[in-house]
């Protein structure tokens, strides 16, 4: 039990000296830290003053135990056994206990300062930062401008590059419009080409056989005149025949020679 009271007594020491160079160094809220140490020792003093009081109150019940176990031998064995036993079992359970209220106790404490040293550090970083920042307020003022024109110029160039590959996608697509109009004009004439050439042989064609069937038809009426005429002649000679024969006589002859 003093052992345990003195590491109490040496862990609040230690833990008033961490609070003491806390409260040393520079800060906007010492004097609340310093508020907030104060209770914290006065609660740890009480507790102290608390366990001092339950010891003595143990020693009084230990020496009027003694005292009454003069009575009988055998009732003194027994009941100094069981009060021993008691006492062990009452000591080892208020160590217990004192054991994990003091750890609880430096597992606080420790949560606190550590708490308290990032939050200051914190503080302290934000300081020195804001400092930093305000101390290059004009370089990095001109670092951002500097990158905003960077981003700006990327930016045009970008636009300007992507409404020329507009412009040549344009540009193509009307190239490939008109030389596919083109094209299709040039099929559509050599269409037209070789429809008139057709015409024009099927008209060729046509004028021959008109010619031909003209020229045919002079032939064959030639060859009808023709026969026209053979047949004519000879019907001509045949009635000349005919009146020929019905005007036989014999021919007379004279002469007008000298008698022999």
């Amino acid at each position: 039990m003093g052992r345990s009271r003195s590491r109490s007594r040496s862990s609040s020491r230690r833990n008033r000296t961490k609070h003491k160079k806390l409260a040393r160094s520079p800060s906007p809220s010492y004097e609340e830290d310093r508020r907030k140490n104060n209770k914290h020792s006065s609660n740890i003093n009480n507790s102290r003053r608390h366990d001092s009081t339950r010891s003595r109150d143990k020693r009084k019940i230990k020496s009027i135990t003694v005292s009454s176990s003069s009575d009988s031998d055998s009732d003194v064995n027994i009941n100094r056994r069981i009060e021993e036993a008691r006492k062990r079992d009452e000591e080892r359970k208020w160590l217990e206990t004192e054991r994990k209220r003091l750890a609880r106790q430096k597992e606080m404490e420790e949560k606190y300062i550590e708490e308290e040293v990032a939050r200051r550090v914190e503080e302290l970083v934000a300081t020195r930062v804001a400092e930093e920042l305000e101390k290059r307020k004009d370089e990095i003022d001109r670092e951002v401008m500097r990158r905003v024109e960077e981003a700006k110029a990327i930016l045009e160039r970008q636009i300007l590059e992507n409404f020329e590959k507009q412009r040549q996608a344009e540009i193509e697509a009307q190239r490939l419009k008109e030389e596919e109009e083109q094209r299709k004009r040039d099929e559509l004439e050599n269409i037209m080409k070789e429809n008139n050439r057709k015409i024009e042989e099927a008209q060729r064609k046509l004028a021959e056989e008109q010619l031909k069937l003209v020229e045919d038809q002079r032939r064959i009426l030639e060859e009808r005149q023709r026969i026209e005429d053979i047949e004519r002649k000879k019907s001509r000679m045949e009635q000349e025949i005919i009146l020929n024969k019905k005007n036989a006589r014999p021919r007379l002859s004279f002469s007008l020679g000298k008698p022999s």
